[in-house]
């Protein structure tokens, strides 16, 4: 059976370890550390975990007040908050400054489920992403999630990490070594390029195994830092096998789509399709049947690749 860690529970984990070895690591929180899993840094370093209540502009004002003074602040809330109604202080506060910040958003995407529409951020990415300065990571996994934090504390700069509620399939293990701005290759191939991000990567690998009972051999990237995006291993793979499929939890437009969509237009054009929320709000309702719904499936990512094959 696989195993499966929400990347929130990871990051909980993460910062409890990261405060333990530094003492420049600081946490906040807009009152909801039992959901955005700070409340493991809270339980274990009291002292330096500062819970600002519903007040998410007052939280990202006080965290670049906190990096100005030579901290190194993790702050957390719902992703629809924490880039939704702080995006004027993440504009002006952080990333024009470029501040030590790092904004560590949970409930990311339609699969927070039943909270509906209002609660699914499906715009987040590319709010954070057209911020000059900032750099945009969307984890995997567990380890990725694990890996990506410590890497980021270490990284001198505003972050935007965005993390997921539900729990995920674990694709990595402890030898696995994240790098800011560096795609991972999962698997080669040479008919189709299909690059994901985040809870799409699992699927996208899924929808591999169904293309190689056709005969179509797939080439799966887990592009989880979508900015700085990396070119050279995406641009590589396309030049070999000609056609891009992304996939990502998110609106099509603006995302990881985008960037990669942005990027083979200008260096090596190529038949390009997306899969992603088409532009269009979620609702309630649970996680899985979200995602059916949506076409967020490994399904829907064979059909993209089966479209994408016909254009070339």
């Amino acid at each position: 059976m696989e195993k499966k860690i929400a990347t929130r529970d990871a990051y909980g984990k993460a910062l409890v370890a990261l405060g333990q070895s530094n003492e420049r690591i600081v946490v906040l929180d807009a009152d909801l550390a039992k959901s955005t899993k700070t409340i493991d840094f809270a339980k274990a370093i009291p002292e330096r975990f500062f819970d600002i209540g519903i007040a998410e502009q007052n939280m990202i004002g006080i965290a670049a007040g906190l990096a100005a003074s030579g901290k190194i602040p993790f702050a957390s809330s719902f992703a629809m908050f924490a880039t939704g109604r702080a995006f004027e202080q993440i504009r002006n506060s952080i990333a024009y400054p470029k501040l030590n910040v790092k904004i560590a958003a949970t409930h990311a995407g339609l699969t927070v489920g039943e909270d509906g529409g209002s609660h699914q951020a499906i715009e987040d990415i590319a709010l954070m992403r057209a911020l000059p300065n900032m750099t945009v990571i969307v984890p995997a996994d567990a380890v990725e999630t694990e890996k990506a934090v410590a890497a980021i504390a270490a990284y001198e700069g505003p972050v935007y990490l965005r993390l997921g509620r539900p729990a995920v399939p674990v694709l990595y293990d402890d030898s696995y070594t994240f790098t800011i701005g560096k795609a991972d290759v999962l698997q080669t191939g040479e008919d189709v390029t299909i690059v994901a991000a985040g809870i799409m990567v699992s699927k996208a690998l899924e929808a591999a195994k169904l293309l190689t009972e056709e005969g179509i051999r797939a080439e799966v990237i887990n592009a989880s830092t979508i900015k700085p995006l990396d070119r050279e291993t995406i641009l590589q793979s396309v030049k070999k096998t000609g056609r891009v499929v992304t996939a990502e939890e998110h609106n099509i437009i603006g995302g990881l789509g985008s960037a990669v969509a942005e990027l083979v237009t200008e260096e090596f054009p190529v038949p390009v399709r997306r899969v992603g929320v088409q532009d269009v709000f979620g609702e309630s309702g649970s996680p899985n049947e979200l995602l059916e719904k949506y076409h967020l499936t490994p399904q829907a990512i064979v059909e993209a690749v089966h479209k994408v094959r016909e254009q070339k």
